[in-house]
C-alpha cells in the first residue's frame, strides 16, 4: 500500500509519536483504506485516484450498514482526521481534514445530514477548474500540504496535530 508506506516512512520526520492501532479497511482496499492512531489522535487514510476525464482526484470512504448496504461514515464514530494522500507522477501531497470540517461540509453523516461516500480533492497544482471545483479547492487549500519539492514538517505537524477549537 503506497500511501501507508509513505505514512510509515515519513511520520517520524515531524513527530516522535508512532503510528499505532493500524487497521486495514477491506471494503475500501482499492483506495488503500486504513485507520490508525498517533498518540491520542485517530485517523482514517485514503489514497486518491487519478481520473482521466475529470480534474482533481477521486476518493471514497464508506462502510456497510447492518443490511450490507454502503453508507457514509457517521460523525459520531469517525476518527479525528481524514488523511488523503495524492501521488501523481512526481507530485505528492496530503490533505489532512479535521472531523469538524467534514461535518461542516456535509461529508460525514450526522442527524439529518446524509453525508457522502466519495469526494474529489483538488491540490494546488490542479488548475483551470470549473466554478464548483474552484470553490471546493478554495476551502480544501487550508488542509493541504504539497510535498512534491519540500517535506514541510512544520505544516504537517500543524495539520496532523492541530488542537480542536
Amino acid at each position: 500500500m503506497e500511501s501507508l508506506d509513505y505514512l510509515k516512512k515519513n511520520i517520524g520526520k515531524f513527530t516522535t509519536a508512532t503510528l499505532e492501532n493500524l487497521f486495514i479497511e477491506e471494503q475500501n482496499r482499492e483506495y488503500e483504506g486504513v485507520t490508525f492512531s498517533i498518540g491520542k489522535q485517530t485517523f482514517r487514510s485514503r489514497k486518491a485516484k487519478i481520473t482521466p476525464k475529470k480534474a482533481g482526484y477521486f476518493v471514497v470512504f464508506w462502510e456497510k450498514d447492518v443490511e450490507n448496504n454502503n453508507q457514509p461514515y457517521e460523525a459520531a464514530t469517525a476518527p479525528d482526521k481524514l488523511v488523503i494522500t495524492v501521488f501523481d507522477q512526481e507530485k505528492i501531497g496530503q490533505f489532512i481534514f479535521p472531523k469538524e470540517i467534514l461535518i461542516k461540509k456535509r461529508i460525514l453523516s450526522q442527524g439529518e445530514i446524509k453525508g457522502k461516500m466519495a469526494m474529489r480533492v483538488y491540490p494546488n497544482w490542479v488548475e483551470e477548474l470549473n466554478k464548483t471545483a474552484a470553490a471546493t479547492q478554495k476551502w480544501q487549500r487550508e488542509f493541504f500540504v504539497d510535498l512534491t519539492d519540500r517535506f514541510d514538517s512544520k505544516r504537517l505537524d500543524a495539520l496532523y496535530f492541530a488542537k480542536k477549537n
